[in-house]
């Protein structure tokens, strides 16, 4: 075995149990019977008491970790560049993370549930157990974590925080103000996992980007070209579309350069993602069975892909379909009664009453069009979970996009009522982000502050006083009474990142989509997402449970929405400017609307050719992985000619002893 430099064993799994209410010790008591079971698969265990419940904490040693990385068949990249299956023995050989850590969170976190729901009862017969004078069995075969759960006695598995590298964090990235965009990404990556630091990445780089147009709708604002405004506002629309085609590109290329110094494969094998997670790919599991069914018969087999793989595509057309009708017959009429009333009311109190009304409404639209969408799909047949979240993401962005504009657009193209318009955006982009943070930021708060006092009032219910302060000592029963990172719609199938992107999302075609009509709003999303950048970090580190981390190298279907808005603002700022320029309201089509027509079509086309130009991979991407292919493949061949060469000496040694 090769020898390798033990890492710092930290606790990282809590595990939840009820305190007992018979204080006398019981023989076979289901939670001793756990612990020693935890220690059995070589974890490192620690009980800590609460004030109502008690806290199993659980570390796991490298050798550990490693036993359970190579049953679960991770792959993991080698010093020659292939990526191959881990094994223990050859430990030296696999790169370790940007932290110098074997393992990164994302597999030593399931890594954790392999070791934690694979205790099974590997016995001849059912075990007793006890809890509080309960009495059950633990059946032959059965996972002890799961039997626990199914009797409420393992309230809740969750990741606990890295004191030390929580810490640390804050200091360098959450508190660190001075410098306004620039992020320990690595860091991130090795305490959150790939989506999350994909995420703060993204947005760093969205918010840097946005310093360019930001400056110069300033300079729009404060100075007055007088009658080179027709002339300067179509320069601003060109300047912005460019930069957003660029920005799109680009972070392509971003993206796979974190992949590469983080020693991810790009594009991730599905197969791996699906072994580590343990998700049911029931289109996978699928497969094989039909393969096992048809045998060797080629042409049964190809049809029944073939009409499994249509089928599928079917559903989701069938679904998208559902969610488009749903929008236009209701959710459509609902938008357009609100924008004319709010259009012809005169009273600034009944437009608040009816704003008020209106936000309710759209509440329960989004709530009931985000449970629909969810059962929907259900019965797709989409490959693994990121996909189904995808498919998620898409229906309910399509909610969310006709509750955010339609409003818009009837100010600006029905009404053509400027000055409305520009109110409206300053609203939704100053009051409504303000408003967003210090919920999404309070709103956790109040609820860690409320299981709080619960805690403590049932505390005092059973000790039959009112009196005395009760103080949480432990740090894991403080985490413990956090609320999770999770999703507002969807939280089977999404964490608190949908709610994330999708505000940036919003953002983004707001301030894109009328971008002529109020060229400042550039300048209030920069100095918006400076501060998302801390607040959002400060909400994971100290607001929220550790996320469970999830697999996953690039933004998803946020990337093909946002390129969507870029299609979308090209549009809508042409009808913006044609506005401007036909003053009459007949449309007609003189010489500077032509040029505007004209303009539209370039910078479609512009938009489409512009990825040709500039490629996904950045050149020292390629070199790396030619280089790694190379070595890889001289290594492989030196290999298989020495097995070769074995086999035919063998051989011969064979054959002259024979004679």
């Amino acid at each position: 075995m090769n020898v390798v430099e033990e890492e710092q064993i930290a606790f990282e799994i809590g595990v939840v149990v009820p305190k007992r209410n018979v204080k006398a010790e019981e023989e076979d008591d289901c939670v001793e019977v756990l612990v020693n079971e935890f220690k059995n698969v070589g974890l490192v265990v620690e009980r800590v008491p609460g004030v109502v419940d008690d806290f199993i904490k659980l570390a796991a040693p490298l050798e550990t970790l490693g036993r359970a990385a190579f049953e679960l068949q991770i792959k993991k990249r080698t010093q020659i560049g292939m990526d191959l299956q881990f094994e223990w023995e050859e430990v030296n050989a696999f790169v370790r993370q940007p932290d110098g850590s074997l393992f990164s969170w994302c597999e030593r976190f399931h890594c954790y549930r392999h070791l934690i729901y694979g205790i099974m009862n590997k016995s001849k017969s059912a075990v007793t157990l006890r809890f509080d004078g309960k009495e059950f069995y633990w059946e032959v075969g059965e996972c002890l974590l799961k039997k626990l759960e199914s009797q409420r006695i393992v309230k809740e598995v969750f990741p606990l925080h890295d004191e030390v590298k929580r810490k640390k964090l804050l200091h360098t990235w959450a508190l660190h103000w001075w410098d306004f965009t620039s992020q320990p990404i690595d860091e991130i990556y090795s305490y959150f996992g790939t989506k999350i630091a994909i995420y703060f990445s993204f947005l760093g780089m969205y918010t840097r980007w946005l310093l360019f147009p930001a400056t110069f709708g300033l300079i729009l604002q404060i100075f007055d070209f007088g009658s080179l405004q027709l002339l300067v506002l179509p320069l601003f629309f060109i300047s912005i579309t460019l930069w957003a085609i660029m920005f799109s590109q680009f972070w392509k290329r971003k993206n796979v350069a974190l992949l590469t110094r983080w020693q991810i494969s790009y594009p991730i094998r599905t197969d791996l993602g699906n072994r580590q997670l343990g998700m049911a790919w029931s289109s996978s599991q699928s497969s094989v069975e039909l393969m096992k069914k048809w045998g060797t018969d080629k042409t049964k087999e190809k049809e029944m892909f073939q009409r499994i793989e249509w089928f599928g595509r079917l559903l989701r057309f069938r679904n998208d379909a559902i969610i488009i009708v749903s929008i236009i017959c209701l959710q459509l009429p609902f938008e357009l009664a609100y924008a004319h009333l709010y259009e012809v009311i005169k009273s600034d109190i009944v437009k608040f009453g009816l704003t008020t009304i209106y936000l309710f409404a759209i509440q329960f639209f989004t709530k009931l069009g985000g449970k629909i969408s969810v059962k929907l799909i259900k019965y797709e047949n989409n490959e693994n979970t990121e996909k189904r979240a995808d498919s998620l993401v898409y229906k309910v962005f399509g909610l969310y996009f006709m509750q955010s504009y339609i409003g818009v657009f009837y100010h600006a193209l029905i009404h053509r009522n400027f000055l409305t318009l520009r109110t409206v955006l300053v609203q939704r982009l100053l009051v409504s982000e303000v408003l967003e943070n210090l919920v999404e930021n309070t709103l956790p708060y109040l609820k860690y502050s409320y299981k709080k006092f619960r805690v403590r009032s049932k505390k005092k219910r059973e000790r039959g006083s009112s009196t005395g302060k009760i103080h949480f000592a432990s740090r894991v029963e403080k985490e413990y009474l956090k609320p999770s990172y999770s999703a507002s719609i969807g939280v089977e199938l999404e964490d608190g990142l949908f709610d994330d992107f999708l505000e940036l999302a919003l953002q983004f075609g707001m301030i894109m989509m009328f971008a002529c009509a109020f060229p400042p709003a550039f300048a209030f999303a920069a100095v918006n997402n400076i501060t998302e950048i801390r607040t959002d970090a400060l909400k994971l580190l100290v607001m929220h449970k550790r996320p469970i981390p999830r697999v996953s190298t690039t933004i998803g279907a946020w990337l093909n929405i946002f390129q969507f808005l870029v299609v979308t603002s090209i549009c809508t700022n042409c009808a913006l400017l044609v506005w401007l320029y036909d003053h009459e309201g007949k449309w007609n089509i003189e010489p500077g609307l032509a040029a505007i027509l004209v303009m539209e079509h370039v910078l479609l086309l512009i938009k489409f050719g512009f990825s040709r130009l500039v490629p996904e991979e950045p050149a020292w991407v390629r070199a790396n992985r030619v280089k790694r292919a190379t070595d890889a493949e001289y290594m492989c061949s030196k290999q298989l000619l020495r097995n070769i060469s074995g086999d035919r000496a063998a051989g011969t040694s064979a054959v002259k002893k024979e004679e």
